[in-house]
């Protein structure tokens, strides 16, 4: 993200401090001069504590109430319409937390009146923070229109419906930031409407090296006939592990099905496959749970994790923990800790999976990985941001290879960050062969496709019963 892009959402979260500020002296004003009948004074506050106090704690909150409900990210992706919207309700939800927490026990004259303090408290929020916020977003599409700020975009497709998308996105006078780098030509036609517009930066099988050697390209638009969606799922699938945001032209078809999501009014729907797979509030929530949760596992473990640590060093005289090289989000390679269960050298000739009586696990390390107590390391990696609670089973760059050979859709997997346990892991468990892998991989791609924090809890669930009843293996 440019510092433009990131000087804006200052000035966003700025606009939200301000505003919260002017709702709340505009509620004390109220209360002091309808309640309280007191003469109208810009001082009137000056003099009492509760204000300044009061001051000092409201804006914070509003600040925490749009940060979890993810209202601090990209702002030169957000819409006006979905921002007002989703202000509405975070005001009026947050006015209730704040009623409660801070107006509940003040003076009143009637029971009425706390209605109507709410109701103000709610209006003000609502009415200055809206109007702050859109003198931001409306500077920020002016950035979009005038060019200050685009998105590098790939075109997918050489066919007459490529080129007259190419042509609307940027002969058309609502310019939606698309900054065109160039195409991928499909189907081994030299000579194509897109030539003279735009440069040809390759092939479908040269994909994923042209998006490693263009790293501003952020977004990807497949512009393909009807007569060749049997490419999509490949195209898809060859995107899947890229942080790019997919926009499909849809047929008419989609467009029935209710599949098109519209995003302007003018200009072109798309089928949206963002780079990333929940909403803003749930990703946020999903970090600081994970953060909070291993941070208190690794606290209410130290005894057990001493105790183990001790039994490892004791029996063994080895190395207490394990490293080793991962794939997290993306492909990013990362190093997962874990309690040594295996003796030395146990893959002196070369990468093997465990299986059963695996001669290679010692005998501390059979009770570990029995009740997944080896795993505990992993909150740390948690806590690093290479891993989360529950994601899909981070594997190593040689297995992830061999998956990805028998089954390209594996590298739907790296859309998500991986995980300590998932659904694949309490519905199949832990496999022992390529074969047994790919079996156990449609219960990731379903968690994938379902994520949510509900999904996650039923999953931590699942997990805590196959730890206290050590079906692990």
């Amino acid at each position: 993200m440019t510092a433009t892009r990131k000087n804006a959402i200052w000035l966003y979260l700025l606009s939200d401090y301000v505003a919260a500020i002017l709702s709340w002296y505009g509620l004390f004003m109220f209360r002091k001069i309808v309640f309280e009948q007191l003469p109208f004074s810009f001082s009137l506050p000056l003099n009492n504590n509760n204000f300044w106090v009061a001051i000092l704690i409201v804006p914070e909150l509003w600040l925490l109430f749009f940060y979890f409900t993810g209202s601090y990210t990209d702002l030169y992706k957000k819409s006006r319409l979905q921002e007002t919207i989703k202000t509405l309700l975070i005001s009026f939800l947050g006015s209730i937390v704040i009623f409660f927490l801070l107006l509940l026990d003040d003076w009143v004259r009637k029971y009425s009146d706390y209605y109507l303090t709410f109701f103000v408290l709610f209006a003000l929020q609502f009415l200055f923070t809206t109007s702050l916020r859109m003198l931001v977003l409306n500077a920020v599409k002016k950035n979009i229109r005038t060019g200050a700020v685009s998105f590098g975009t790939l075109l997918i497709g050489n066919s007459v419906k490529a080129n007259e998308l190419y042509i609307e996105l940027t002969k058309k006078q609502h310019d939606f930031g698309f900054r065109f780098i160039g195409y991928i030509e499909l189907n081994g036609q030299q000579s194509n409407p897109l030539s003279s517009e735009l440069k040809m930066l390759g092939t479908l099988a040269q994909l994923e090296d042209i998006l490693r050697h263009n790293e501003a390209i952020e977004e990807v638009i497949i512009a393909i006939e009807s007569s060749e969606h049997h490419q999509l799922n490949d195209i898809i699938t060859r995107l899947a592990d890229k942080n790019v945001t997919i926009r499909i032209i849809p047929d008419m078809f989609d467009i029935l099905s209710g599949t098109v999501k519209m995003n302007h009014v003018v200009g072109e729907g798309f089928i949206e496959i963002p780079a990333v797979m929940l909403s803003e509030w749930q990703r946020i929530t999903k970090r600081w749970f994970d953060i909070i949760a291993s941070a208190s596992a690794i606290v209410l473990t130290l005894p057990v994790t001493l105790y183990v640590a001790f039994k490892i060093w004791w029996t063994d005289k080895g190395d207490i923990f394990y490293s080793q090289e991962r794939l997290g989000q993306y492909g990013k390679p990362f190093m997962i800790y874990k309690f040594r269960s295996m003796y030395a050298n146990a893959e002196q000739h070369g990468p093997q999976l465990t299986t059963e009586e695996d001669p290679r696990i010692t005998p501390i390390g059979k009770i570990i990985r029995k009740y997944r107590i080896d795993e505990l390391p992993q909150f740390w990696n948690v806590i690093k941001g290479e891993m989360s609670i529950v994601g899909p089973r981070a594997e190593r760059k040689y297995f992830a290879d061999k998956i990805t050979a028998e089954a390209p859709y594996y590298r739907h997997v790296f859309r998500v960050q991986p995980g300590i346990t998932s659904l694949g892991m309490v519905k199949y468990g832990y496999a022992s062969s390529v074969e047994e892998m790919i079996k156990r991989l449609k219960y990731d791609i379903i968690y994938i496709e379902n994520m949510s924090i509900l999904m996650d809890f039923k999953i931590m669930i699942y997990t805590v019963q196959t730890v206290l009843y050590g079906r692990g293996k």
